[in-house]
């Protein structure tokens, strides 16, 4: 039977919220009273039957690509469940990044793909290697998948690397798929997409971690125009067709990027620092410094993340993510840009459950 239930997201709508909620994984949510957007505009109905012209030009000015390229969908979960079912079949080779995001690997296995593993290491500063795709690479190997800004750590690959792993990839015969949805929290000299590194790249992304819109469930896929003809099919299966006002403010936000992105950076540079400071004083956890990005990937060095995060969410109220959801059980991710009160004491709070452990 294939792998049907993601524990991850299971634990994530049940048991991840507490009152110092460190357990996120993008920005606090954008006021919709404060974009600038006729609300007159809004209709129920509208010609979206394969997607809404009007969203898919505004991705398009986005990423330069011709609005062909562009396949809109529900976030970016949905967005890498249709690539992965697009480019593979039951049996297929996919080689996927660990430690990664617990949901690629539940698509992958629930699609029936044969998964293999590539490592990142914390020894590399969770770097993308392509030696490491080297060595698991082979020729049955259709799909390679990674994720930049890396999740959990917030890692940035360089264009470079990536473009050698697309040759790679190529090699064989196969497609490098990218989950893009924190580069843009990258804020300074943010890389374009990867997209138009090599022909057989897939890019998948959303506004849903950066830009503080999450409610509207916009995201997208950057792929050739032959594979996003046979997206649009697939996704037959699913709708007819999306919701449309939620089309529409989408379409809109686009038109006003900056200021959401804006807001929520001040919060994420704040916290960032604010999690430095909580680095520096506490020898019971590490973690690769990454510049950027919402989420930070913590080494608990003594005993066990599940115990520790179990006592710090009944006695402190402060909730993260066990590292066991990336397959690394002594690990712990964090989230910031949310409120940064709360994350300042979140960290107090996770600091006195590290201070008062056995």
């Amino acid at each position: 039977m294939r792998h049907r239930h993601s524990d991850y997201m299971q634990w994530a709508k049940t048991q991840s919220r507490a009152r110092f909620n460190l357990a996120t994984s993008g920005v606090g949510p954008f006021p919709l009273r404060e974009m600038p957007f006729d609300f007159s505009s809004l209709e129920i109905n509208g010609d979206n039957t394969y997607g809404y012209a009007p969203l898919k030009n505004a991705i398009a000015r986005k990423h330069a690509v011709d609005p062909d390229c562009i396949f809109t969908t529900e976030g970016t979960s949905m967005a890498n469940y249709v690539a992965l079912a697009t480019l593979l079949e039951p049996g297929d080779e996919v080689l996927i990044e660990q430690p990664v995001y617990g949901l690629l690997l539940d698509a992958a296995a629930y699609i029936g793909a044969g998964i293999k593993r590539f490592a990142r290491t914390e020894e590399s500063g969770w770097a993308l290697d392509p030696a490491q795709v080297r060595r698991a690479l082979s020729p049955n190997t259709k799909l390679i998948v990674v994720t930049n800004l890396h999740n959990p750590s917030s890692v940035l690959t360089a264009d470079s690397v990536l473009y050698e792993i697309a040759d790679l990839a190529a090699s064989v015969g196969a497609m490098l798929l990218v989950d893009e949805v924190y580069l843009d929290a990258v804020y300074e000299n943010t890389p374009r997409t990867s997209f138009h590194l090599a022909g057989n790249i897939v890019v998948t992304s959303s506004l849903t971690k950066v830009y503080g819109v999450s409610g509207l469930r916009c995201g997208w896929i950057l792929a050739q125009p032959d594979l996003v003809r046979a997206m649009w099919q697939l996704n037959n299966l699913f709708a007819a067709t999306a919701a449309h006002p939620a089309e529409i403010i989408g379409a809109a936000a686009f038109e006003h990027l900056p200021i959401l992105l804006n807001r929520a950076r001040k919060v994420v540079d704040a916290d960032r620092a604010a999690l430095h400071l909580f680095l520096d004083s506490q020898p019971k956890v590490t973690a690769v410094r990454a510049e950027f990005g919402t989420t930070s990937f913590l080494r608990l060095n003594e005993g066990g993340a599940d115990e520790f995060l179990t006592r710090l969410r009944a006695e402190y109220e402060t909730s993260a993510v066990p590292g066991r959801f990336f397959e690394m059980p002594d690990r712990i991710r964090i989230g910031m840009g949310v409120n940064h009160e709360m994350f300042v004491e979140g960290l107090r709070r996770f600091a006195q459950a590290l201070g008062s452990g056995s």
